[in-house]
This record gives C-alpha cells, sequence and structure tokens, in this order.
C-alpha cells in the first residue's frame, strides 16, 4: 500500500531555527531518508520551493492561464512530501511518527487509493 507523508512551514518558521541547527537537522533527515530508502518503504522525498515562488494554472480558452499561488490562502505550506510503500498503515504511520521533526510539528499522512498506468 502506498501512502503520502506531508510536511508542513513557512519563512517565517525557519527564519526562527537557529543556524547553527541547520546541519544537523539536514544530517536527520538525511539519515531518515537513507533508512527507509534502504528498507525500500521510501519511494521518495522531496522538498519544495517557497510558496513565494509556487503557481497557480487554469486553463482559459485552451490555453494555460497563469497566477501566484499558492492555492489556499494559509500561514503555512507544504514543505516536503515523501512517498512510501508499506505493508500497512500501522507501518506508515511507525514511519511518518519516525520523521526528525515528528516531535515538534505533525506529519500528514495520506493513502494512495490508485496509481495512474
Amino acid at each position: 500500500m502506498k501512502y503520502l507523508l506531508m510536511t508542513y512551514g513557512n519563512q517565517e518558521k525557519w527564519a526562527s531555527l537557529p543556524a547553527e541547527g541547520w546541519t544537523e537537522a539536514v544530517a536527520q533527515q538525511d539519515a531518515f531518508n537513507k533508512r527507509y530508502q534502504e528498507s525500500g518503504e521510501l519511494i521518495g522525498a522531496y522538498g519544495l520551493g517557497d510558496a513565494a515562488v509556487s503557481r497557480l494554472v487554469r486553463r482559459q480558452e485552451g490555453l494555460p492561464a497563469v497566477s501566484d499561488g499558492p492555492y489556499l490562502e494559509t500561514k503555512e505550506y507544504m514543505a516536503s512530501f515523501y512517498l512510501l510503500d508499506c505493508e500497512n498503515e500501522q507501518r506508515a504511520l511507525e514511519i511518518a511518527a519516525d520523521m526528525p521533526w515528528a516531535d515538534r510539528e505533525p506529519v500528514e499522512l495520506w493513502p494512495i487509493l490508485h496509481e495512474a498506468k
């Protein structure tokens, strides 16, 4: 079964973190990624750009109509996402709880219902 893990943040949150802690935080995230890639349960991990560079795309009269994003007016935005392939939901929950930031920030877990072929 596949699952999507999502983390959220914003520039204010990132700026509030001490600069000297970033190296360790990145190392912890890299270790998490490596551990679950090696187990075969982490298919991919992707960090997203700042919300200020996101774009909304619609179709108007058959052509792309692009505007500034994000879609939702919110204080926080999706910062990263992880694609898991696990035996069951319990295992996906265990992996989500093992995310290095999970003791400070929630990790959102969504089951993936179907996959395009």
